[in-house]
């Protein structure tokens, strides 16, 4: 084939492209985005905690009001930028774009009413993965009819988030690792943008690569610095010698059979209100806890094991209830508890 008849095939193939991929993704929207909803992720332990809301139903009511009222801004303030530029360029808003943009904020609404909904219905383990995939879901819909690199990141985001439930992250790195996918990916992504070029599959996977090794890596860093912080050590002393005489640092080792009272607090308009309900646990192997004036620190370890964060290790799930009436044993109800400390992060 004469290659000005080749030259002339590839120009129109790109002509092609271009049409079809006609929406154009502003770089300040994805800093915005990213860095809005890094930021929530990475204060979220921090702000409109259970010590400052005590009632349920008032922390979810204001974790439903900063979101919307977040969320909301950042919105505004993405279309203002966005039209403005738009005006500069002298273009026009697409249909396309109008209706991407639409299923957007479809995605960022299912987003805060899926964390409000945690509240009451549980799960609240899973938000961060959940969304780092909604925002993944987003960015792969607008790579569909803009840039090809988008497909890839948002692909890349939505394994991140389902990596984040298969592995069992626990509740600090999940925090890290989604702060980092959408606090630093996002920004990262946008510098990246090379207004929809063509490029090979290969150039394509390799920067995809490379950008989820930069959104990877340093939260792993964290994490592994902040286990770096091994706790002082401390004499260890028995349960009773805690008792008598809790000094500044000790370790207090509670035995293999000690019994843990769980105490339960009911409410509701099925059963009298009590706080005195009691479920008592038996250790199957002894724990070390370290305390300090009398508090625990939060670390704890099997005896001869490495210091591990109470809040990063424990798997609490109930995979089942149910309630029971028979002629032998009468009413009750029946559940399975399961705690696993198998998966905890030593330090």
């Amino acid at each position: 084939m004469p290659k000005l008849v080749t030259q002339q095939l590839d120009s129109i193939h790109a002509m092609l492209s271009a049409g079809q991929r006609n929406l154009r993704v502003e770089r300040h929207s994805l800093v915005l985005w990213g860095g809005s909803s890094g930021g929530l992720v990475l204060v979220s332990d921090q702000i409109l905690t259970a010590e400052q809301f005590p009632v349920l139903e008032q922390r979810a009511v204001a974790w439903l009001i900063l979101l919307v009222l977040t969320l909301s801004g950042v919105s505004l303030i993405d279309w203002h930028l966005t039209r403005h530029v738009k005006h500069a360029r002298d273009e026009a808003w697409s249909f396309i774009h109008r209706q991407v943009l639409k299923v957007w904020w479809l995605l960022m609404a299912v987003g805060v009413l899926l964390t409000f909904a945690t509240f009451f219905y549980g799960g609240g383990y899973m938000i961060f993965a959940a969304w780092v995939v909604l925002i993944g879901l987003g960015l792969y819909v607008h790579g569909l009819f803009s840039e090809e690199l988008l497909e890839w990141s948002g692909a890349f985001l939505i394994l991140i988030g389902i990596g984040m439930l298969a592995f069992r992250l626990n509740y600090g790195t999940s925090q890290w690792v989604a702060a980092s996918a959408l606090g630093l990916g996002l920004p990262l992504l946008a510098a990246m943008l090379d207004q929809g070029r063509q490029r090979s599959v290969w150039l394509r996977l390799m920067q995809s690569v490379g950008w989820l090794l930069c959104v990877l890596i340093p939260p792993l860093l964290a994490q592994r610095m902040s286990r770096a912080d091994v706790p002082p050590e401390a004499p260890l002393v028995s349960l009773e010698e805690f008792r008598m005489q809790p000094s500044a640092q000790q370790v207090v080792l509670l035995p293999a059979g000690s019994v843990i009272p769980v105490k339960v607090a009911v409410s509701g308009d099925v059963f009298r209100a009590s706080s005195e309900s009691v479920l008592p646990l038996e250790l199957n192997t002894p724990i070390e806890i370290m305390m300090n004036n009398g508090q625990p620190t939060g670390d704890w370890r099997f005896p001869g094991n490495s210091w591990a964060l109470a809040r990063e290790t424990h798997w609490i799930s109930i995979p089942w209830i149910k309630a029971e009436l028979t002629p032998q044993s009468g009413p009750q109800i029946r559940t399975s508890l399961v705690v696993e400390a198998q998966h905890q992060t030593p330090r």
